[in-house]
């Protein structure tokens, strides 16, 4: 059984393109997913939280999101190699 915690709170909203943020898989839990945004959604604002935003290589971003489909499935697979320091 994992340990859970209170959720983070930055007060920072989705309000643009190319923000790191992070998906709680429930209120006051651990387990959680990470993803860019590619397009402002403020319907995620006060459920995930943003604490990052891509600086540099939004032009790869746009280019793996192009992998994607509206269904939700990959029509590639995408790998990332030589990324240098997170």
């Amino acid at each position: 059984l994992r340990e859970k915690f209170e959720d983070e709170a930055f007060g920072i909203d989705h309000d643009k393109p190319f923000l790191l943020s992070m998906a709680n898989s429930g209120p006051n839990t651990n387990g959680s997913q990470f993803f860019i945004t590619t397009k402002a959604t403020p319907h995620l604002d006060g459920k995930h939280v943003v604490f990052g935003e891509v600086l540099e290589g939004s032009d790869v971003v746009l280019a793996m999101e192009e992998k994607g489909s509206p269904e939700g499935y990959p029509k590639a697979q995408v790998t990332i190699v030589g990324c240098g320091q997170l």
